[in-house]
């Protein structure tokens, strides 16, 4: 059994962790810490964990971390991780970081979205976590930089148009919608009840949110030139789920069945991409829960566009799942373990 822990265990990814990880059967969930709630049983905190977990949440320093677990999830903000992280790899341990700390590429970047990096010695070694585009590398890091919800849903729906030069990168526009748990657990009046319910809006309008240059870092990756897109968030009203709808102009004309057949070729042997069939379009409902990104797409030969719509559950694969999916892959397991459950319904 692998020993495995929990830093920062009081937010929605930190409790999504905690229930997959204590049904895995490879793994032992040893410590989850929090400073909010030290000495409280984690399933007070979180209810849905009683009779899954006997864990207390704890307040812990390194040292202490490092003799109860031999990989480290991060589930801390950024600026916390660059400080934390370097110490748990000098004592010998794996880390995926779910924090935005290690994903940008290029330091200058970082800095220009985030802040000063205090550890930047640490970012060539962090391998990006999207299992389907980066496995062979996941398998032999010892730090794995855990995707955003955003990106991931964007990145598997582009990344093989843009591959086989079907579409123009130049022209790329991205709407994408969010549940609340998006957020973060922390009040704040823009996500009270009473402030989403019933309603739906655009946020962070004019290509200023912080996702926005990982998407670019990975489009890029997959066209091989530089990308610049249009990307608009939006909150639902609902707890949990994406829903990114991607368009862009075709370089050429194409049939949809070579673009279905693109897609079922690259997934094929993917264990969390479904794409769907003609005429059916990806939903949140149908992937709450699970670590499934579904994909679906249409072509509008009136503009020369194609339309891709993917969703994922944000906090599974676009968060938490994802992390035991990386965890996997590099400890050896089987990469669907503790994973293989369908979607909630409804």
């Amino acid at each position: 059994m692998l020993n495995v822990a929990i830093i920062g265990a009081s937010g929605y990814t930190g409790v999504e962790l905690a229930r997959i990880l204590c049904n895995h059967p490879q793994v032992c969930l040893t410590a989850a810490t929090s400073r909010q709630y030290a000495g409280i049983p984690l399933s007070e905190v979180f209810p849905n964990l009683r009779g899954k977990t006997d864990l207390i949440c704890e307040n812990l320093s390194v040292p202490e971390l490092c003799a109860r677990a031999d990989l480290f999830f991060a589930a801390v903000p950024h600026k916390t991780a660059m400080d934390l992280v370097p110490q748990l790899l000098e004592k010998g341990k794996k880390v995926v970081d779910l924090s935005a700390d290690f994903r940008l590429r290029d330091v200058t970047v970082y800095e220009e979205w985030y802040q000063k990096h205090s550890s930047p010695e640490f970012i060539k070694e962090a391998v990006y976590g999207l299992p389907e585009r980066y496995r062979s590398q996941i398998r032999d890091a010892r730090l794995v930089a855990n995707p955003g919800c955003y990106p991931t849903s964007i990145v598997l729906a582009l990344a093989p148009l843009l591959e086989k030069g079907i579409i123009d990168p130049t022209t790329i526009i991205i709407d994408s919608k969010s549940g609340t748990t998006g957020a973060g657990r922390s009040a704040a009046v823009g996500t009270l009840f009473c402030e989403v319910h019933d309603g739906f809006k655009a946020y962070k309008v004019g290509g200023i949110h912080r996702h926005l240059p990982e998407i670019e870092q990975e489009l890029s990756a997959a066209s091989g030139s530089k990308v610049t897109i249009s990307f608009t968030p939006h909150l639902l009203p609902i707890s949990r789920g994406i829903l990114s709808t991607s368009y862009a102009t075709l370089t050429d004309p194409i049939s949809a069945d070579t673009i279905r057949g693109l897609y079922q070729d690259t997934y094929q042997k993917e264990s969390f991409v479904r794409v769907l069939p003609e005429n059916c379009f990806p939903a949140t409902q149908h992937v709450r829960g699970s670590n499934f990104c579904d994909i679906g797409f249409a072509i509008d030969r009136r503009s020369n566009r194609i339309i891709t719509i993917s969703t994922i559950d944000n906090i599974v694969k676009g968060a938490a799942g994802q992390a035991v999916q990386n965890m996997n892959l590099m400890c050896g397991f089987a990469e669907e373990t503790g994973l293989g459950g369908a979607p909630f319904f409804p």
